[in-house]
């Protein structure tokens, strides 16, 4: 386990080096890394799901921060992959964490509307300290809007406003998410 976390973080530093050695001179960048701060709110059903969630309503606000990497397959398709971790401000979520595969087709001149798929674990501060986690799938969509798309004369922002709604398990749970990204 130790090997494959250690492979997965020297592959993961590696992404900054490869986005800044590509040439800049006319041709679109293929590999795109992103971070990003978002908030939002994640209600469950009042149903067990699969996942075994106790059917209760849970629901809670919290903050999140988001990392990742797209690579521009071929004119506008996009494929990447992200992983997150949120921390609960309020109500019975106290911690989630998840790793996602994303789809997308750039839009505009540099905004982008998503799609993914992913795993995600959750941590619910109601059922106390040492209580599990719960996971699941995760599938989600959203878009991410530049200021080059609303009313911008650039070509192009490293800044997006960004938009999504995502579901656990078996569309047991609704996660309406808005913040920024800024990618490199």
């Amino acid at each position: 386990m130790k090997t494959l976390l250690f492979t997965a973080a020297a592959a993961a530093s590696l992404i900054p080096a490869a986005a800044l050695a590509q040439d800049d001179a006319g041709s679109a960048k293929r590999i795109e890394p992103y971070v990003g701060v978002m908030a939002g709110v994640h209600n469950y059903d009042s149903e067990t799901s699969k996942e075994g969630i106790p059917p209760v309503g849970y629901k809670g606000r919290m903050v999140e921060g988001v990392a990742g990497v797209n690579y521009n397959v071929a004119g506008p398709v996009v494929l990447g992959v992200e992983g997150t971790a949120s921390k609960g401000v309020s109500g019975d979520i106290d911690w989630e964490y998840g790793v996602a595969g994303r789809a997308g087709v750039k839009a505009g001149k540099d905004s982008l509307i998503f799609g993914k798929v992913g795993y995600q674990w959750t941590n619910f501060a109601a059922l106390g300290k040492d209580s599990p986690d719960f996971h699941g799938m995760t599938y989600g969509a959203g878009i991410e809007l530049s200021p080059a798309d609303m009313g911008g004369s650039a070509q192009s922002s490293n800044v997006r406003l960004r938009v999504q709604a995502d579901t656990t398990g078996n569309f047991h749970s609704i996660r309406p998410m808005a913040g920024v990204v800024a990618k490199f």
